[in-house]
């Protein structure tokens, strides 16, 4: 699984598919409709704050007991992901997650070898600090990946050469991303350590298996509402008039 995602870098990256999607505009009217009563969150707390990892992998904003449940599957690298980031995140943990009425899981579903890396750095960090990581790195998406499509050929040589665990992270340093993620707040040692975990690297894996040969997920962003694949979501707008359909 990691050498096809590693084959994939460099100049491929720019080129990483993140499905066929187009976004929609959106006649709904959604946004003008309540999220429902508010669930009251722990005390001196606020839903948006409460934060956790998953049984099944990825890491989850909001009411655990939520009755309507977000997954989205989606890949750092992708340039799709990223608008429905900007699109979505604010109304999203303002509106829905910060009612109680809905959880909001992320899941990663990772494209190529930088996506690969940068997905193990910041699930490394744990729950707490996994979303604002999510921000980072989709708010710099263009500066960060930017290095890994500068990687020479004999570079690229080397990295086919090495054993895999060793080659994710070497990629890692070649790509720039030791010094991204010092500036915030992962100092080398953690870096070192983060992408020669087997567990870290496995939990990857496990996610793109799920995605691909579980739930025959074929791009991102993808959406589970309550454990049912949303067909033909691609957008804030698409999904948001499916929140609402579920909340009624």
């Amino acid at each position: 699984m990691m050498r096809l995602l590693l084959a994939v870098s460099a100049l491929a990256l720019m080129l990483a598919a993140c499905g066929e999607k187009t976004a929609t505009p959106d006649a709904s009217g959604a946004a003008d409709a309540p999220a429902g009563p508010a669930v009251a969150a722990p005390a001196g707390q606020n839903w948006v704050d409460v934060v956790a990892a998953t049984p099944e992998g990825g890491f989850r904003m909001g009411n655990p007991d939520a009755r309507v449940k977000l997954v989205e599957f989606a890949s750092l690298t992708c340039p799709h992901c990223r608008e429905f980031h900007e699109a979505a995140t604010a109304t999203l943990k303002s509106k829905y997650v910060a009612s109680g009425n809905v959880s909001y899981e992320y899941r990663n579903f990772v494209l190529n070898g930088p996506d690969y890396a940068a997905t193990v750095l910041a699930r490394c960090q744990g729950a707490s600090a996994f979303f604002g990581l999510l921000d980072n790195f989709y708010a710099d998406q263009a500066g960060w990946t930017e290095p890994f499509g500068r990687i020479g050929k004999a570079d690229q040589e080397a990295l086919s050469k090495l054993p895999e665990d060793q080659a994710i992270a070497r990629m890692a340093e070649l790509g720039g991303l030791a010094d991204y993620v010092k500036l915030r707040g992962i100092p080398r040692a953690k870096f070192d350590q983060c992408l020669a975990d087997p567990a870290q690297l496995k939990a990857v894996n496990d996610l793109r298996n799920q995605a691909v040969n579980e739930l025959k997920l074929t791009g991102t962003p993808s959406f589970i509402i309550n454990g049912t694949v949303q067909e033909g979501v691609f957008s804030w707008a698409d999904l948001e008039t499916k929140l609402q359909a579920a909340l009624r």
